[in-house]
């Protein structure tokens, strides 16, 4: 493996941090795998920070904002992501400020009307249970699902 200087690791981790929003410790992963030291990594992670090539805040709000609107994602699976990225819960809070309670309300609820309709169930019950199941499985509390299930009622998501 090639033994890169200081300057090249800067050079490399500025331009890693140019081609997307990432996070403080996807960065520190790829010095380590480049052979950056301790001291030389905490050198060139304190200049990307101080130079605002990182921002563990503006990454969790791109990161938030992407994963309910594209990936359907509800709040719990996003911040166990988060959390998985080693971001601090004041980070993760401000990147959960990202979610607009309307959007986020219509996507689970055709995410459950998409799912009804491919669901078999001998009774209501059933379907309730897989229509949780499925919805829980995506990130969403059981009180956000309860509410649209509720509110839909038996029929309205049943062909």
């Amino acid at each position: 493996m090639k033994e890169y200087t200081e300057k090249e690791l800067l050079v490399k981790a500025e331009a890693y941090c140019a081609a997307a929003e990432r996070c403080p410790s996807e960065v520190e992963d790829k010095l380590q795998k480049w052979g950056a030291g301790e001291d030389v990594k905490a050198r060139i992670m304190a200049r990307l920070l101080e130079e605002r090539y990182l921002d563990g805040i503006r990454f969790c709000r791109f990161f938030v904002r992407d994963k309910y609107r594209f990936n359907q994602w509800g709040r719990m699976k996003i911040i166990q992501a988060l959390r998985m990225k080693r971001l601090s819960p004041e980070e993760i809070d401000a990147g959960l400020e990202e979610i607009d309670a309307d959007e986020y309300d219509g996507i689970l609820e055709e995410l459950l009307k998409k799912k009804a309709k491919s669901v078999k169930a001998a009774s209501e019950y059933e379907r309730n249970a897989k229509l949780m199941r499925f919805a829980a499985g995506r990130g969403f509390t059981a009180d956000e699902i309860m509410k649209h299930i509720r509110r839909g009622g038996p029929d309205e998501c049943v062909d």
